[in-house]
């Protein structure tokens, strides 16, 4: 009888990766969530780290894009500020890591959460754009107005992130308000204001004392002792506003901003301790530390509220959204 050839066997790179789709979540679940969570935490982190390089002063502890000519990693013949900026090089590539793992487990359902798979793109463009960013800032040796872009790139990627944690847990679909118009209007009023107190504070961090390193004598052009009071107005103005809102939230039960109003009442009071403190102690950089990172989490936390102000449409009766 003639033999009768067996079938060849699947290449094992074909066989690999299809194991690896049929791994892949077809649902937003504990997997996406985590990474998610993950991604979220590294770019407030990373603000702490980039913060620290500045106020270091170790902006210019390394070279680029490597940190000496000769090598990719600090030598023992540097100072620890090569190690501090090396460190926070190093973070940028976990973040950049929890941003491609994004991406690929939300492979599989990129068109059914179009919504998650355009701000998943989002972060991990932005962080490519950071790590550009901040090869250009050495080479620049920390020009003010690139520090700053560099720092207001990183809460948009914090606020995107924070998007994806919201929305995430939300079927897509078309939504309705969930609260009045006014506190709706009064909503996106206060976030205005807080991008504007954002803005403000990173001018005034600019025309500041912590240029990155003792050599960059390079400032903005402005006055830090004018701009920390014009910095206070906006801070206190958006105080004001979460205050009325969370009095509307209470007095018209609106459980669904509340517990944000709430959180973000919070971070306003010790963001203001904290502003409070550094700006009569001739600014220490472990309080200047903590004002930025507490500003990306005021960030997050704003636009969870934001977000909250609308509800999917076909939520239950007991839920049904306010078309006052």
């Amino acid at each position: 009888m003639p033999e009768t050839s067996s079938p060849p066997a699947p290449r094992v790179g074909v066989h690999f990766l299809s194991r690896v789709r049929e791994w892949l979540p077809d649902r937003v679940d504990a997997r996406i969530r985590v990474m998610a969570w993950i991604s979220f935490v590294f770019e407030v982190a990373i603000v702490g780290t980039g913060g620290a390089v500045r106020l270091t002063d170790s902006g210019l502890g390394c070279e680029w894009p490597l940190c000496t000519p000769d090598s990719l990693f600090p030598t023992a013949a540097q100072s620890y500020h090569s190690l501090i900026e090396f460190g926070n090089r190093g973070l940028s590539f976990f973040v950049g890591l929890a941003a491609v793992l994004v991406l690929v487990l939300l492979s599989q359902i990129r068109k059914a959460r179009k919504d998650l798979w355009v701000m998943a793109w989002i972060v991990f463009g932005g962080v490519l754009l950071q790590g550009i960013v901040g090869g250009i800032l050495v080479l620049f040796a920390l020009h003010p107005n690139m520090v700053a872009f560099h720092y207001l790139v990183s809460l948009v990627l914090v606020a995107v992130s924070a998007a994806f944690l919201v929305q995430m847990g939300r079927p897509r679909g078309a939504r309705v308000r969930a609260v009045p118009k006014g506190v709706a209007i009064l909503t996106h009023v206060t976030s205005f204001v807080l991008a504007v107190t954002v803005v403000v504070g990173v001018l005034t961090t600019g025309a500041g004392p912590h240029s990155g390193d003792p050599a960059v004598t390079l400032r903005n052009g402005f006055d830090a002792t004018v701009l920390e009071h014009v910095h206070s107005w906006p801070a206190y103005a958006l105080f004001a506003l979460t205050v009325v809102l969370l009095v509307l939230a209470v007095a018209q039960r609106l459980t669904t901003i509340r517990g944000w109003l709430i959180a973000l009442l919070a971070v306003e009071l010790v963001q203001i301790a904290v502003g409070l403190y550094q700006a009569r102690n001739a600014l220490p950089p472990l309080a200047v530390g903590a004002h930025m990172v507490l500003a990306a989490v005021l960030v997050a936390v704003c636009t969870a509220l934001v977000l909250t102000l609308k509800r999917p449409a076909e939520a239950s009766p007991a839920t049904t959204a306010i078309r006052l």
